[in-house]
């Protein structure tokens, strides 16, 4: 596959060009404009951050982004699906007034919020896969499969179960229904490490499906009956007590998320652009962020959204740790890891290049780039 073009600008501004301007020129330069925009339903999938997160994306780059798309004569829209793990997103209802909060608002965010699934996750549109091997028809949010054009804006960082979260994360388990994240997650079952459980309790308050409770010695124990491996025990338990299952692996969400990400672009027109800013170590599905690992680096652009993880993967890769106190530093305390692959080293259970080769084999992009500056 011949390589892609990925567009990247750096975070230097002046009075004269703010960084939404720069935004623009980056997204105008690397073509999106001359999509097919006119009386277009357009999907803008952004994850609008669970309260108490700050490290989700401003939204001034989404009413930017909204503003660019209505000059070109599309009808965009922010958008988002609910989520399977218990929360403030987990209902239209929450989730909207979530979005508002956090600033993704018809006055913040230029653009009025639809959240894909409805009202309780469960409006869906199966769309058929070709070549999948675990996802054949996946799951997608109505308000995405119905749109006539998908534009991603995507916050990259960590992420406990995949490794990082980017553009095809954003868009195959963001898209994703209710039942469709039941689908991604169903493998996914949590173990609990009893010599690390310190038996605090907040798996079990946060557990959505009542599949967690403490046993005589306070010690966490699973209900695998209940359990829908929606991963929140992992993510929140700070003392390493909740932990993937030894049979299970991270390569095979990720390759259910690559196929989902397929079914939400497949046959329609499709662009993608990544904030390198606030790397955090986790996803921004928790109503906490912890310190950014690297410094901001800047925000890339792309029709290949494969290329686009790749690049941004590489460049966190080649930056130095932050020397103040953040996850990594802890751990590494008189190391740059310059070159490292960090999300490894954070999260050494999960394997994100896995979700990029399965991307490759099923015809969403290519992991070849070339990485082009707009100034």
């Amino acid at each position: 596959m011949a390589k892609s073009q990925v567009f990247f600008t750096n975070l230097r501004t002046n009075p004269h060009s703010s960084l939404p301007d720069k935004m623009e020129r980056l997204i105008t330069r690397a073509g999106m404009t001359g999509m097919p925009l006119k009386d277009k339903f357009v999907a803008i999938k952004i994850h609008f951050g669970e309260p108490g997160n700050m490290a989700y994306i401003r939204p001034n780059f989404a009413a930017r982004m909204a503003q660019v798309l209505r000059k070109a004569g599309a009808k965009p829209f922010l958008t988002d699906s609910n989520t399977l793990y218990s929360g403030r997103r987990s209902n239209a209802v929450d989730h909207l007034k979530s979005a508002m909060e956090n600033g993704f608002n018809p006055i913040s965010a230029d653009c009025d919020v639809i959240i894909a699934d409805g009202l309780k996750g469960t409006d869906q549109i199966e769309i058929p896969v070709e070549n999948a091997e675990y996802c054949k028809a996946p799951k997608i949010g109505a308000a995405v499969a119905n749109a006539d054009v998908i534009i991603s804006m995507t916050h990259f960082k960590g992420h406990e179960q995949a490794g990082f979260g980017g553009a095809i994360k954003n868009l195959g388990m963001g898209a994703a229904s209710v039942p469709g994240k039941l689908e991604l997650h169903s493998n996914s079952q949590p173990k609990i490490d009893e010599e690390k459980c310190i038996g605090c309790g907040i798996c079990v308050a946060h557990c959505a499906h009542d599949a967690i409770h403490l046993d005589d010695r306070r010690k966490a124990k699973i209900d695998y009956d209940k359990c829908v491996g929606c991963g929140q025990c992992v993510a929140l338990c700070q003392h390493g007590g909740a932990v993937l299952a030894d049979w299970d692996t991270s390569e095979r969400l990720n390759y259910k998320i690559a196929e989902y990400t397929k079914a939400v672009i497949a046959g329609k027109p499709n662009f993608h652009v990544s904030f390198i800013m606030n790397v955090s170590p986790e996803c921004d599905c928790w109503n906490h962020n912890d310190a950014a690992i690297v410094a901001d680096i800047g925000i890339l652009a792309s029709f290949d959204p494969v290329a686009l993880d790749q690049a941004c993967a590489d460049l966190v890769k080649a930056a130095p740790v932050l020397p103040t106190d953040n996850c990594l530093h802890d751990t590494h305390a008189h190391e740059t890891l310059e070159g490292t692959d960090k999300f490894r080293v954070m999260h050494p259970d999960t394997d994100w290049e896995a979700g990029l080769e399965h991307a490759v084999k099923i015809g969403i992009g290519s992991r070849e780039y070339d990485l082009i500056t707009v100034p």
